[in-house]
């Protein structure tokens, strides 16, 4: 993680755009991002989607994401395993196997 996100930075810095890099426009960057990985699925079936579009853009939404974590100072792994905790919590394997239902309505 910390290669990744220390390439993203030298990339970043080597062109000043850390001046743009503020954590609301990292979130509106990301969320752009995740449109436009949406966009490879539209109007076809997920199998048709192009595995390089879809490539491409996961990797743009990575890149904001690990930029924002970044910027908050977030450990990534740390962050991630603290939610699959919390979600292990609402969503027992028990109640939640083989269904899509909210932790609600489970």
């Amino acid at each position: 993680m910390e290669n990744l996100i220390t390439a993203l930075k030298a990339f970043r810095d080597e062109r000043d755009w850390s001046q743009f890099h503020n954590a609301k426009d990292l979130a509106v960057a990301l969320n752009i991002e995740a449109g436009e990985l949406l966009e490879a699925f539209l109007w076809k079936d997920a199998a048709d989607a192009n595995p390089e579009k879809v490539k491409e853009e996961l990797a743009d939404v990575f890149s904001f994401a690990l930029l924002l974590a970044d910027k908050y100072g977030f450990d990534v792994e740390e962050i991630v395993l603290d939610k699959i905790s919390k979600n292990a919590e609402k969503y027992p394997a028990d109640k939640a196997r083989g269904n899509a239902k909210k932790y609600t309505e489970l």
